[in-house]
């Protein structure tokens, strides 16, 4: 059996926490900050899970599943 191949691209982008969660950083902290405010800026800093009907993509992706 070949061994199943990490997308490079959902590798940079998402990670599985160990009860096996999917979790990523929401867009829009790249540039033009200064038109954010300040709370919209620390809520987009936390970590947000997946939702379960996405999950499974990903971690098929990842070669988690």
């Amino acid at each position: 059996m070949p061994k199943v191949k990490t997308r490079k691209s959902a590798s940079k982008r998402f990670r599985v926490t160990p009860t096996g969660k999917v979790q990523f950083l929401p867009a829009g902290l790249r540039h033009n900050l200064e038109h954010m405010s300040g709370s919209a800026r620390r809520k987009k800093r936390a970590t947000r899970g997946m939702a379960d009907e996405h999950a499974a993509s990903i971690l098929r992706q990842l070669g988690k599943r």
